[in-house]
């Protein structure tokens, strides 16, 4: 527990604390030590930033980058799309359970990704026509 708290800057008093009295931010990082304890492949992460702090928000993007580049597989689920674009290797846009577009990060741009998002143009933006 202790190494994980260093890892990921959890600011707690001791591994003892209540997950329920840390701040918002700090119970992400708990939950994602948890996931990681079990040295998982791949993990899913839905709206990882949502409801935290800037400086907590810094924080998990840094941890997910670390994570990434040591070669476990991230899935981020997540309506910020400025977090999207910066964080995403590729961006798979759904509407209504349906896959509208995937881009890679080169080619991926906010209105690319807004407009297979709404539904408009989506076959001439992934080629598709």
């Amino acid at each position: 527990a202790e190494a994980f708290r260093e890892r990921l800057n959890i600011r707690t008093p001791s591994v003892q604390t209540e997950v329920a009295k840390l701040s918002g931010g700090n119970q992400q990082k708990v939950m994602l030590a948890k996931w990681l304890n079990v040295r998982p492949k791949l993990l899913i992460l839905d709206e990882p930033t949502r409801g935290i702090d800037v400086g907590a928000k810094a924080e998990v993007h840094r941890m997910i980058g670390e994570l990434a580049n040591e070669g476990l597989a991230i899935i981020m689920i997540s309506s910020d799309l400025p977090e999207v674009l910066a964080m995403s290797d590729r961006i798979l846009v759904m509407r209504e359970g349906r896959q509208m577009a995937i881009f890679d990060q080169r080619e991926a741009t906010q209105e690319r990704v807004l407009t297979a998002a709404m539904g408009q143009g989506a076959a001439e933006v992934e080629g598709l026509a």
